[in-house]
This record gives C-alpha cells, structure tokens and sequence, in this order.
C-alpha cells in the first residue's frame, strides 16, 4: 500500500536559508522513496512572522506538474495569525505576546497577507484518515506539546478524546513512536444523591506518534512515512547543504 509522509514545519529557526529550501528537500527525499507515496500531510506552523512565510505558500498552493499536493492543520502560529486579526477563538493574542514578545505581533501582522489569512482559515484544526487523527498539537490545543515524557494516561486521554487509535502530532517537533497498550478504566460518579456503583470499561492498544520537525534544526528536516496497511512508521532524516553540494539524504 502506499505510503504517506508526513511533518510539521518549525516557523522559528530558518537561519540564513529559505523556508523553500526546507520544503524541497523533503521533496526530494520523497521523490526517492523505492515504494509509492500516496498523500503528504503537513501538521501546521507553515508561517511565522518572516517575510518568507508568503513564498512558501505561494509553493505550497501551487505544486509542481508530478508533486503532492500537501493536506494541512492549524498549527500554532496559523492560530495566532487569526487571533491577531480578530479570526480566531479569542480577541487577544495572549499566547503570543507571552512566549514571543510584543515585537513579533507586528512582525506576524506585517508578514501575512490578507488572502493566506483567508486560506488558513479554512485549514481543519485536525485532519482525520481511517483509524487516524493528524494534528498538531493535542485534541485538548494546538498549543499543547505532546512527547515522550508526557504522562501516559494524558496521551490515552488525548488519543481516546479523538475517538481513534492512532494520533499523529507536530508541536514538539520530535519524532518518536509511543504504544500505549490495551486494558481496563474504573469509572466511578459523585452525584449530590452520592456515588453512583463503578464501572470497568475495556480500552484497546493505542499509539502517539510524533511526526518530527523541518526546520527547526540546522541543515537537517525529519519527517514521517506511515504504511496504513501494515501500521509501520519509519522516521526520515534529510541532511542538506552541509558541503555546498545540495541535499544529502541520511
């Protein structure tokens, strides 16, 4: 069966290099795969406040003759976009001006244009596919960082809100495959009247995967290939630009 891949983007460390050239290597490296990739997903943060943001929706809306064309979800800086511009679920971009700083609403304000506001805001907060959901952040936010030390009942709780067994994440950037095997829940209700006799509920085998992160680490992308017919993940690295001689796949 084909394959899909799957990443978020990192709209925070670009260094000296174009948002493109990161979307490009993973392209290539998609290009390579022996085995057929069928659909490509990116988990959000596809902007930030750059002036390179633009660009790289410009390439995302309009693929090359042969390209995916990319399925996308809010990420974290899409929502403060609509927020900023009085779009999103709140009036004030508290999120932003905490853990970015005031300087960066009006970067975010100047980089964005009014027609990617208006395409972002059609962008599902999540995307679901068979047994899967793909989001960026949790089902509980899209700023919520799901990763390997979060409690394990916290990923079941975050999972089982879906009503899936396979949740697909990209706010902390890290790439890692978590199984969260099957078992039992006790349930019990406090009511004014008293509590109400407890009840087992049978829960089956989930898993959280995080989908890595391109761009947030110098020169190198990781993104995610997911076989929904035999459920196997393979994480991909893609090294590039190290020795001037373009992408180098690892």
């Amino acid at each position: 069966m084909p394959r899909i891949p799957i990443y978020a983007e990192d709209s925070c460390n670009r260094l000296s290099r174009s948002r493109e050239t990161y979307y490009e290597a993973v392209l290539q490296d998609i290009n390579r795969q022996k085995n057929p990739v069928e659909q490509l997903f990116i988990l959000g943060d596809v902007i930030g406040p750059t002036s390179e943001s633009e660009r790289l929706i410009e390439r995302l809306q309009n693929p090359k003759s042969g390209e995916l064309k990319p399925q996308l979800c809010l990420g974290w800086w899409e929502e403060q976009a609509l927020i900023l511009h009085g779009l999103g679920r709140t009036g004030d971009p508290v999120e932003l001006r905490q853990q970015q700083g005031s300087a960066a609403i009006e970067k975010l304000w100047k980089a964005i244009s009014k027609s990617t506001l208006h395409w972002i805001r059609s962008w599902d907060f999540g995307i679901q596919e068979l047994d899967c959901l793909l989001i960026h952040g949790s089902t509980l936010s899209v700023s919520e960082a799901l990763t390997p030390s979060t409690p394990p009942w916290q990923l079941w709780d975050r999972v089982a809100r879906a009503e899936v067994n396979t949740l697909f994440c990209g706010r902390s950037g890290q790439a890692f495959h978590l199984q969260l095997q099957g078992g039992s829940v006790h349930e019990s209700l406090m009511t004014l009247q008293g509590s109400q006799p407890e009840q087992a509920k049978t829960v089956t085998p989930k898993q959280v995967i995080g989908v890595g992160s391109v761009g947030k680490v110098p020169q190198q992308a990781t993104y995610t290939l997911y076989d929904p017919g035999s459920g196997r993940v393979q994480f991909q690295q893609v090294h590039y630009g190290t020795s001037g001689r373009g992408f180098a796949p690892r």
